[in-house]
């Protein structure tokens, strides 16, 4: 049965909370044949480390606090255990795919790298988090920049 909120592309990203990036990367390697010379890249912004690499066609996140009290290390220690942290669909318009959600009663949640309520710009796009979870998993909007919008945020970014 398909959705009936019309912006929905599809899964854009999944991102899973471990406590070792390196070692989550290497059972990937072994087990499902992701290159291991994958590159774990440090986010200073948001404290994270990450290990990014598609499989079937999906972006995965390998996501690493850097510090004891980080996003994803508090969400392990409150669950007890690594796991599915959240799944970013990508959405062809951002501020469409918030209202038919919280017409059906969600709240927004502050992007914990941006001290932001809310769609605001991204890396890669408009993003958006909901307060609320779809069994015990977050959910992240993305309206992916076109080119044009992208050369335009690096821009600005660079001031």
């Amino acid at each position: 049965m398909k959705s009936d909120n019309p912006n929905v592309r599809g899964v854009k990203h999944m991102a899973f909370a471990v406590s070792d990036a390196a070692s989550a990367l290497d059972a990937y390697a072994r087990f499902l044949h992701v290159p291991a010379e994958t590159n774990i890249e440090v986010y200073p912004k948001s404290k994270n480390r990450v290990a990014l690499f598609y499989l079937g066609g999906i972006e995965y996140q390998l996501c690493e606090s850097m510090e004891p009290d980080g996003r994803f290390a508090k969400w392990i220690d409150e669950r007890g255990a690594e796991g599915l942290h959240h799944i970013c669909y990508e959405v062809d318009d951002i501020d469409a795919a918030l209202a038919h959600a919280q017409a059906e009663g969600a709240t927004l949640r502050i992007c914990q790298a941006c001290n932001v309520h809310g769609s605001h710009p991204h890396p890669e796009g408009w993003v958006a988090f909901l307060d609320d979870e779809a069994g015990g998993i977050e959910i992240e909007f993305m309206q992916v920049y076109t080119p044009e919008q992208l050369k335009e945020y690096e821009d600005l970014k660079g001031i």
